[in-house]
């Protein structure tokens, strides 16, 4: 069975897009982490854009440590528009004039004035372009992200599946097993008695040899183990964000599969307790790795 809802915590994205101004590199990865940690690096000219992509980032992400990291490569060798400071230029020309009729000597040089700092400057390129830009290359970024972190939850998925299906199987064997060992126990009982030369009375050996029979009697703990398997179906299936209720669910696993064992009288029970631990382990790591 594969379940579609769930994300890995683990991703990574980089991407070069160009833009109107250059070319923008857009760099996101994600580790696991118990809670949502989101940590931006952009140009310190781009910083204003900080509070939108963290409020992007935390209306799809809810845990691991989040990075997003922006570089920004100008080209130089777009042609920009420019504007001419003109009340600048007059001063210049002005001071240079009166410069010339003092000394009586030189030429005015127009160039000379165009290239003094604020005589021409290259015009800003409106900010709404550049929002628009910058956030379209991360948003494209960005799904690619989810995306990656979608197809690292498939993985986990069949993994988990496989070992649900595992441990069901476990669950049968045990309870194929459960007639043979209550008599195979009620037996050891009696013969005991028999070689003690105890004689009980018959009531009251019965009601000694149904308690024997609870102590060791787990079928209790196979319908909660498989009540838990059937859960943790159900919240694969119907949560996309479903790290910590598995994580309590590997909990409620390992409690049944340690009384399982700790009441244990038979080979094949305990082999199949200590298998249950081991496929629950596995999932424990597995979703570890889960949003």
């Amino acid at each position: 069975m594969v379940f579609p809802m769930i994300r890995s915590m683990m991703a990574y994205s980089c991407r070069d897009i160009p833009c109107s101004f250059g070319t923008t590199c857009w760099e996101l990865r994600s580790i696991n982490q118990r809670y949502l940690e989101i940590c931006i690096r952009l140009p310190e000219e781009f910083c204003s854009f900080e509070p939108i992509i963290r409020e992007h980032i935390r209306l799809f992400i809810t845990r691991g440590r989040m990075e997003c990291n922006l570089r920004v490569d100008i080209n130089s060798e777009i042609d920009k528009p420019f504007i001419v400071n003109k009340k600048l230029a007059k001063n210049l020309l002005d001071v240079a004039h009166w410069l010339k009729k003092q000394s009586k000597e030189g030429d005015i040089d127009l160039l000379s004035i165009l290239r003094w700092p604020g005589v021409v400057v290259a015009k800003k390129q409106n900010s709404d372009e550049i929002s628009a830009e910058l956030m379209s290359g991360f948003e494209a970024i960005f799904k690619d992200f989810i995306s990656k972190r979608e197809t690292g939850g498939h993985v986990f998925n069949k993994l988990i599946a496989e070992c649900l299906s595992s441990i069901k199987s476990e669950i049968t064997n045990v309870r194929y097993c459960i007639p043979t060992v209550l008599k195979w126990q009620r037996k050891k009982i009696l013969n005991k008695l028999e070689e003690a030369r105890v004689y009980l009375d018959v009531n009251r050996l019965e009601q000694e040899l149904v308690i024997c029979a609870q102590r060791i009697d787990v079928t209790e703990e196979l319908d909660r183990l498989e009540t838990h398997v059937n859960e943790i179906h159900n919240i694969l299936i119907k949560e996309d964000t479903a790290g910590r209720r598995l994580d309590f669910m590997m909990q409620e696993l390992n409690r049944e599969a340690n009384t399982l064992a700790s009441k244990s009288i038979n080979i094949n029970v305990t082999k199949s307790a200590i298998e249950l631990k081991v496929l629950i382990e596995k999932m424990r790591e597995y979703v570890q790795f889960i949003e």
